[in-house]
């Protein structure tokens, strides 16, 4: 009876979240969408690479609460006023929220990780328009 209510909570809280990680995304220059798009490349392979994916940046005498800290974590650096500090966030924000609502259960956090995987699948186009971008120019400068 319990499980739902906490499941509930915890879709609008990143709900919430979500739209100020959405926003600020949305805010940055392609110059750094290219650097969160790789930060959030690494932060998510070593999410991958941990015994519980979902607690990733939580440490480990709070491994026992309803959800990990790595969200709160993210989120309260994304909000910084230091650039670099901000990326880094959200690129925690983005692994986290992906492992969390991906192996979670019921569909209560299905429409946010529909939503951080999109988000996902715009940073990985930024990065490989610019990859192709760079590949062309690099080619045109040897020409």
């Amino acid at each position: 009876m319990l499980s739902p209510l906490i499941t509930l909570l915890r879709a609008h809280q990143l709900g919430r979240q979500l739209q100020d990680i959405e926003r600020a995304i949305r805010a940055l220059s392609t110059r750094h969408r290219q650097r969160l798009a790789l930060l959030t490349l690494r932060e998510v392979g070593q999410a991958s690479r941990s015994e519980f994916p979902h607690l990733y940046g939580t440490s480990p005498e709070a491994r026992y609460l309803p959800w990990g800290q790595g969200t709160v974590v993210g989120y309260e650096r994304a909000r910084s006023g230091n650039p670099e500090v901000a990326l880094r966030g959200i690129a925690l924000w983005l692994a986290v929220a992906y492992h969390e609502t991906k192996h979670s259960p019921g569909d209560r956090l299905l429409p946010q990780h529909r939503l951080v995987m999109q988000l996902l699948r715009e940073l990985k186009e930024t990065q490989n328009a610019t990859s192709g971008h760079d590949a062309r120019a690099r080619m045109t400068a040897a020409a």
